[in-house]
């Protein structure tokens, strides 16, 4: 048998070390795919986070804007502050039985219409002003209101044009009338009944825009 022969038998076989090395670099190659997408999620998460804190740092600059302009009258007790809920005495805005203000409330809700009006946007929300009133029947023969309702329902829209007219935009504000329920003090003396003539303001989520119809059956 000649070496032809006994060459001519034996297949080529491929070196360890290609094997090897086609290993690595599809293991390098593996490694490195993984390292830029981790890389990049990292990237990202950097990105969101410094918005985050942006946002976040805007937002409780606008809040101290807001204590900062209700720290006067919290001070002297004419506005209160709870849960976010900003209250105002009835007798600050208005005289006994009216619906228009008086110059004192009128300056308060001026002051506070530019952090209002930050504060919200801020948010993305609205504000709500509620109207409510003692448990006193509205008297008198010339008397320009039918009831408590009524009362506070102008009451509240009073001050909601009254913020309008100082730069709050009118979609980020509505009314609400609560008459004499939902009082904060007894109305069984002139204190607990002079806590009860309020206007309230609290932001609220904005609504959804969407409208959902039923469809009909059958």
């Amino acid at each position: 048998m000649n070496e032809d022969a006994i060459d001519g038998g034996i297949e080529p076989t491929v070196p360890v070390w290609a094997v090897f090395g086609d290993l690595m670099s599809g293991l390098l190659g593996a490694f490195v795919l993984i390292l830029v997408c981790v890389l990049g999620m990292q990237l990202d998460l950097a990105t969101k986070l410094e918005a985050e804190v942006k946002q976040r740092q805007a937002e409780a600059q606008r809040r101290e804007e807001l204590e900062k302009a209700l720290e006067g009258p919290l001070a002297a007790g004419r506005v209160t502050l709870n849960n976010g809920r900003i209250g105002i005495s009835g007798s600050v805005l208005f005289a006994f039985n009216s619906a228009e203000l008086q110059p004192e409330g009128r300056q308060l809700l001026k002051s506070l219409a530019g952090p209002l009006a930050a504060y919200l946007k801020s948010r993305d929300e609205i504000l709500m002003v509620s109207g409510f009133t003692d448990d006193r029947q509205v008297r008198g023969g010339n008397r320009q209101f039918a009831d408590n309702w009524e009362l506070s329902a102008q009451r509240a829209l009073t001050v909601t044009r009254s913020l309008i007219e100082d730069g709050l935009p009118s979609g980020s504000v509505f009314a609400a009338a609560f008459g004499s329920e939902q009082a904060v003090a007894s109305n069984s003396d002139a204190e607990g009944r002079s806590k009860n003539r309020r206007v309230e303001m609290a932001p609220t989520p904005r609504p959804s825009n969407a409208i959902v119809v039923d469809k009909p059956r059958g």
